[in-house]
């Protein structure tokens, strides 16, 4: 029998309902600047397992106070960060969706004012702080007006994985089912693996291997912790989108995608860029990324799953990804700030209504 959208996905011992998922999607609105969720969090992650999305997925969670994009960015540091999210882990479970945390570390891309406040860099006097990464090489905002970065020693990347790693029981304590490594978009991670940020001479740059060093080391922690029947994610950027330089490219990702699988991810969230604030990308229609993932999906060696994003948008569209094949989840971001309610209508527009059933208190609307 053909998979569908809603036919159920096991992975280790979790039971995924479907194969709709919630992209983490940063919300910037830890307004008191500690990190801590609120009623905002509980009720933007709560809508969409109502919704009857498979997996429900907070947005970027900082492993570190210096780790978040910005001083209003979610965190999961603390004993105290994993009680404020608790709420909405237990919510999100309640309605029969897996409950599951990005863990970040924002890297170069760190210290910056939100999305609509400018994204402009915020220096250490202005509530701001140094910024660390591989390399001595900030990122290139326009005025030039960079913050201080330093280049990561031993100690710092010891630290950076044992942060993650904390990070990780911190979300467990929390009632999260699946922790994503976010290795993607240019934040630490992907700024290790990339030459376009990583100009290191140690264990830790050069080559792929050394380059993907802590991407690898950062997933075999957080594999450790957590609990053998739960999935670990990855999220990965297929590629830095910059043709004409050295850069990261779909071939090391899929040698990228085994070797995490080697280092325990269970299944790799495949997007692209955010290395550089002019990438050369040639569309950006409707699945644009989808063929980033079919290819990991249809080259590796191993047995990771796949999950695919970027403008996926119809039921249609996401059954079709599931039912030829290209990936094992539909990612969907975008369009679930437009319709927390996608699955539901999904499961009726593909004439499965018996798929997802809304809660008891809506079903006149259904």
């Amino acid at each position: 029998m053909t998979d569908d959208l809603f036919t159920p996905l096991e992975l280790r011992e979790t039971t995924i309902p479907n194969r709709v998922t919630l992209s983490p999607m940063c919300q910037y609105s830890c307004e008191d600047r500690d990190g801590l969720a609120h009623d905002w969090h509980l009720v933007h992650l709560g809508s969409r397992a109502v919704g009857g999305a498979g997996i429900v997925m907070t947005e970027a969670a900082a492993v570190t106070p210096d780790g978040r994009i910005t001083p209003k960015d979610l965190g999961i540091w603390s004993e105290e960060h994993a009680d404020a999210l608790a709420p909405s882990a237990e919510f999100i479970a309640e309605q029969g969706s897996v409950p599951a945390i990005q863990l970040a570390h924002a890297g170069r891309k760190a210290s910056k004012t939100r999305p609509w406040e400018g994204s402009d860099p915020l220096q250490p006097n202005e509530g701001g702080w140094e910024v660390r990464a591989p390399s001595e090489a900030p990122w290139p905002y326009e005025d030039g007006n960079s913050p201080p970065v330093r280049e990561m020693d031993q100690e710092d990347i010891e630290g950076v994985i044992d942060s993650f790693r904390q990070s990780a029981e911190h979300a467990l304590d929390a009632g999260f089912e699946i922790a994503e490594v976010h290795a993607a978009h240019g934040y630490l991670l992907h700024e290790f693996c990339s030459p376009v940020s990583n100009r290191r001479e140690d264990d830790y740059g050069g080559g792929f291997e050394n380059r993907t060093r802590l991407a690898r080391e950062v997933t075999r922690a957080v594999r450790e912790v957590w609990p053998d029947g739960k999935p670990v994610f990855v999220r990965i950027s297929a590629t830095d989108w910059l043709p004409d330089r050295e850069s990261w490219t779909t071939e090391q990702s899929v040698r990228l995608a085994d070797v995490l699988y080697e280092a325990g991810a269970d299944l790799i969230d495949v997007s692209s860029g955010g290395i550089s604030p002019d990438p050369q990308i040639p569309h950006t229609g409707a699945g644009y990324q989808v063929p980033y993932a079919e290819r990991v999906r249809a080259e590796s060696d191993s047995k990771v799953g796949v999950g695919a994003v970027g403008g996926i948008s119809s039921p249609t569209q996401a059954d079709e990804l599931i039912r030829n094949g290209r990936a094992d989840l539909a990612i969907l971001a975008r369009k679930h700030l437009r319709d927390p309610y996608f699955s539901l209508k999904a499961a009726r527009d593909l004439d499965e209504p018996e798929a997802v059933e809304p809660p008891i208190q809506y079903r006149r609307g259904f």
